[in-house]
Parts: C-alpha cells; structure tokens; sequence
C-alpha cells in the first residue's frame, strides 16, 4: 500500500488524519514541520505528501519549492479557509491538489486516492484518455508515459502527475480545443471538484517549466472563456 507523508504543525490533525488513512490501509509517516520532512525525504520519498501550508522552521511552500528542484512526487496542500493567495501560488509552484482547512477526512482521503490512481495512470501508461502509450511526438514535445519523461527541443521538463495529464491531453490533438471541464475530466476524478481557477493555475505553471527551457515556448494557447490548445511547432 502507498505510503503517504503528513506534515502539520497541528498535532490533532496528524493523529487524526494518520488514524483515518492507517484504517484505509496506507502506511503514514507524520512530521510537525517542513525541515523533519525534508530530511526524511533525502533519505526516501514517500508516494505522496499532505502539506500543511503554515508550520514552523520550513513553511509548506518552502518545502515543495525544494522538492520541485529534484522530485515530481505528487503533493496536496492544506489551506486555510481563507488562504485563496497561498492555494493559487502553491499550484503555481506545483502542488497537485489543495484541500481546505477544516475538511472531511473523506473527502482528503478520495483526493488522495484519486491523485495515486493518477500517479499509477501515469507509471504504468494505461491511460484511457489517450489513444495509447506509446512515445508522444508532437513537433518539438516529446512525451514518454510509460517513463514519466518529457523534453522540449531536446530539453528534459520536470512535470508533476496532473501537468503531464494535461500537456498530454491538449498534445494528443494538436489544433482542437479542450474546454476547461474536459480538462477538469483528464485531470480529476469525478468525485473531486475543482474551480476553473485550478486548471489555470496548472497551465501557468506548465507553461512556466516549458519556458524554463525555451523562453518563446507558445505551444499551449488560451482561448479566453472557451479553454485551451496545442498548436504544434
């Protein structure tokens, strides 16, 4: 079973949370703060992590930064009521999902079954949204899902689980439009709801890694009020 990491300076949380996801078989490693985490994370990664967004020593943006540096392991944030800034800005930065503050355990547990499943998705390349597995060619992106691996003009970019499920999605058909609930549909189970906002927040931040490697990277167009789409170069 996957092993999932909780980071909170809330010690109620983490005893609460960790007793509910043991009960649904994951294994759990509990931290109180960003440092222990990143610690333990250069020694082994676990298969995914739930951050809490302010703790003390290594806040929750701090440590997804660094872990953005070498990892796409796949992250939830966990915000509070209010935080609508910190939710944007820590998708900008490559979380994959945010949940927020107070929340249902259950609710938490289907958004990170939903991203493992994706994760597995991706890992194992059966992936239904897409007309097979096999090497992505389109132009100067290359995608390989059975190896989680994309270039750029020859240029490795790092993507997280839900920006390779788009960049895939809008690169299968280069020139047609995918609306933002399509999107929504590739990336998400249907028991998760996101906003439009989320989607948005995804495709900056994939722009923003392709840019990293080519700064007139214009492949992924938006079409304001419609969505979004791949024009092949």
């Amino acid at each position: 079973m996957a092993r999932i990491a909780l980071v909170d300076d809330d010690r109620n949380i983490l005893t609460s949370v960790a007793m509910t996801l043991e009960a649904e078989g994951f294994d759990v490693d509990t931290y109180n703060d960003g440092q222990s985490a990143l610690d333990a994370f250069s020694r082994k990664l676990p298969d995914m992590a739930v951050l809490d967004i302010k703790m003390p020593r290594m806040d929750g943006m701090e440590l997804l930064q660094r872990l953005r540096l070498k990892s796409a392991l796949p992250v939830i944030f966990l915000t509070s009521k209010d935080d609508e800034i910190d939710e944007v800005l820590g998708l900008r930065m490559g979380a994959d999902d945010y949940v927020k503050k107070p929340f249902s355990q259950r609710l938490l547990v289907e958004r990170i079954r939903a991203l493992l499943r994706r994760q597995e998705v991706i890992q194992t390349g059966e992936m239904p949204m897409v007309e097979d597995s096999k090497v992505l060619v389109r132009g100067s992106l290359t995608m390989d899902p059975m190896r989680h691996a994309v270039t750029w003009k020859g240029e490795d970019v790092t993507l997280t689980v839900t920006e390779f499920l788009l960049l895939q999605a809008l690169a299968q058909r280069p020139g047609f439009v995918k609306s933002r609930d399509q999107l929504m549909d590739v990336a998400y189970d249907d028991q998760v709801y996101v906003d439009d906002r989320t989607i948005d927040s995804h495709i900056k931040r994939l722009r923003k890694k392709l840019r990293a490697v080519d700064p007139e990277f214009s492949a992924i167009e938006t079409l304001y009020g419609i969505g979004y789409r791949y024009n092949e170069e």
